[in-house]
């Protein structure tokens, strides 16, 4: 691999570490089975929406989300996650699931 090229597995120049490459590679495997679990979990908050419309319910659940909140602050904890971080990352989905009710429901 010398003179420009690049790893087959990774496109990257050769100069860098196996280990390093290696780490890549299990982040990139990581991203990619986040964005099918962020898929499977919007399907499901679409179809929340849709019964939400069905039965008049408001888009966005308070309560619902506090309890969550604490439940995935203490998830965190427990897996050496900086809660905040995971708190931040839950009211962003949050957000956007609540913008998706709204527009089911028509509001």
């Amino acid at each position: 691999m010398a003179n420009g090229t690049t790893d087959e597995r990774s496109g990257e120049a050769p100069d860098k570490p196996a280990e390093l490459l290696d780490l890549r590679d299990s982040i990139d495997n990581i991203d990619a089975a986040l964005i099918h679990l962020l898929a499977e979990r919007f399907k499901c908050t679409q179809r929340v929406g849709v019964l939400k419309a069905e039965h008049r319910l408001p888009p966005a659940d308070p309560e619902r989300e506090a309890v969550q909140i604490r439940r995935l602050r203490a998830l965190a904890e427990s897996a050496k996650l900086d809660p905040d971080f995971a708190e931040k990352f839950l009211n962003f989905l949050v957000a956007e699931v609540i913008h998706h009710h709204k527009a089911i429901a028509g509001a």
